[in-house]
C-alpha cells in the first residue's frame, strides 16, 4: 500500500474497531459495565443483556459480539460519496448523494441481524437528514439547523481528515460546509474539529502534539474551552495508566473536566432539561473525552479505544474518535488484527476494503488539490507581475 492507503486503512479501522467494541458498552456507567462482565473489558464482549431481542432500552439492537454500529455505516456510506465524486464534498453532496444512499440502497445491518435501509437504523438526529433534505426540500447548508445537537455529524467525518491529509484547516472548513446540512451548533463544531485531528495525524512525521494544536487552532467556542481543558489536564502528563485501578483514576478525571461543557448531564439515560440545544459554551462530550483517553495514553490505540469502551456512556462514538486519532497517528500496525478479523467476520463487511477505497479517492483529490495550488501559484505571479509594471 501507498503511503495513504496506508494511512486510510488504519483510521477507517481503528475507528470501527473502536465503534464495535464501544457499542456493546454504549449509555453505561462504568460500574455497571464493569458488574455486567465480571471487571474491566478488554475486547469484544457480548450484549449487555443475553435477551437483547426483547431487553429495553436496548431491542432491538443487538449490540456486541463484534458488530459495528451506525457510526460505521455512516462512514461506509460517506466513503461512497467520496468515491462517487472523486473531489471535496460540501452540503450539497450530502443532499444529492448521501441520502440516497440512506433510503435508496439496502445493506446488511449487523445490529439488526437484516438487510434493511440505512435510514432503519440511524437515530432520530441523523434521521433528520433524510426529513430535511428528501422530504423538505431545505437549502442543504441549513438543514442541520434545528435538529438534536449530538455527535452524531462528528461520529462519521474522519474520511474528510483523509480527503485532507496534512491540512487540518482544510478538513475543519469541508466538514463544517458538509455537515451544516445534518447539525448545528457545537455539534457541528465537533464534526469540523474532528476532521481537522484526523488531518493532523494522517500527515508525514506527525505527532501528538500536532493533533492537539490542530485542534486548538480551529475550535470555537465550548468546543474550544473543552480541548483546552482537557489538554490543560493533561500538560506533563507522562504516566500511562498499568492497572485497572489506574484506568478508573484516568476516567473520572476525564469525566470530571468535560462534565461542565456537557449538556447531556450526570446521567447519561436521564438527561438534563438543555441537553442537546444549541449553545455557544457547551461541548459534545465525545470529541474531548476521546482526545483524554489518547492524551492519557500517550497515544497508544489499545488503551485509549479501551479506555473509551469502559467509560460508558456514548462509548461506541467516543471510542471510534480515539481509535481513528491513535491508528492515523500510529498507521495499521497499532490496530490489533485479532479484533479487526473478528469484527469483519462478524459484522459481514469488509472494514479494511472501505479504508483502501478512501485511500484510492483520497490520493485523486490530493492530486487535484496540488494541481489547483500550483495553478493559483501562476496567477499570484501573473498578478504580481502586473502589479509591479503598473507601479514602476
Amino acid at each position: 500500500m501507498s503511503w495513504l492507503d496506508e494511512k486510510a486503512v488504519a483510521v477507517i479501522t481503528g475507528a470501527a474497531v473502536g465503534d464495535a467494541l464501544g457499542g456493546a458498552t454504549e449509555g453505561w456507567t462504568p460500574e455497571q459495565i464493569e458488574e455486567r462482565h465480571g471487571g474491566r473489558v478488554t475486547g469484544i464482549v457480548g450484549p449487555y443483556y443475553p435477551n437483547w431481542q426483547d431487553a429495553r432500552p436496548i431491542a432491538p439492537y443487538h449490540k456486541g459480539d463484534g458488530h459495528i454500529t451506525d457510526d460505521t455505516l455512516m462512514t461506509q456510506a460517506l466513503v461512497e460519496v467520496y468515491a462517487k465524486r472523486r473531489a471535496h464534498l460540501d452540503a450539497y453532496a450530502m443532499a444529492e448523494d448521501l441520502v440516497p444512499l440512506m433510503i435508496g440502497e439496502p445493506r446488511w445491518v449487523p445490529e439488526l441481524e437484516s438487510t434493511v435501509l440505512l435510514l432503519q437504523r440511524v437515530f432520530l438526529a441523523e434521521k433528520w437528514i433524510v426529513a430535511r433534505l428528501h422530504y423538505g426540500h431545505v437549502d442543504p447548508r441549513e438543514a442541520g439547523v434545528g435538529n438534536i445537537i449530538n455527535c452524531g455529524a462528528a461520529m462519521y467525518v474522519a474520511p474528510v481528515g483523509l480527503a485532507n491529509a496534512g491540512d487540518p484547516r482544510g478538513a475543519y472548513a469541508e466538514a463544517i460546509d458538509l455537515t451544516g446540512a445534518h447539525q448545528a451548533s457545537y455539534g457541528r463544531e465537533a464534526a469540523g474539529v474532528f476532521a481537522a485531528m484526523v488531518a493532523a495525524a494522517v500527515a508525514p512525521g506527525a505527532t501528538l502534539d500536532d493533533v492537539v494544536a490542530a485542534a486548538l487552532d480551529v475550535a470555537h467556542d465550548g468546543t474550544l474551552a473543552a480541548l483546552r481543558a482537557v489538554v490543560d489536564a493533561f500538560d506533563g502528563w507522562t504516566t500511562v495508566p498499568t492497572t485497572d485501578e489506574e484506568e478508573r483514576a484516568l476516567a473520572r478525571r476525564i469525566r470530571a473536566v468535560v462534565a461542565p461543557f456537557d449538556s447531556v448531564g450526570p446521567e447519561y439515560r436521564q438527561m438534563s432539561m438543555d441537553a442537546r440545544r444549541p449553545s455557544r459554551t457547551k461541548a459534545i462530550e465525545e470529541l474531548p473525552a476521546a482526545l483524554g483517553f489518547v492524551l492519557g495514553h500517550r497515544g497508544d490505540f489499545r488503551g485509549a479505544v479501551l479506555g473509551a469502551v469502559n467509560y460508558g456512556r456514548d462509548a461506541d462514538s467516543i471510542a471510534v474518535m480515539a481509535g481513528a486519532i491513535a491508528a492515523g497517528l500510529g498507521g495499521t500496525e497499532v490496530v490489533p488484527t485479532e479484533w479487526l478479523d473478528e469484527i469483519e467476520r462478524a459484522s459481514r463487511t469488509d472494514v479494511r476494503a472501505t479504508g483502501r477505497l478512501m485511500g484510492e479517492v483520497a490520493s485523486d483529490i490530493l492530486r487535484a488539490d496540488r494541481e489547483t495550488a500550483q495553478a493559483r501559484l501562476r496567477a499570484l505571479d501573473e498578478i504580481e507581475a502586473a502589479t509591479v509594471g503598473a507601479s514602476a
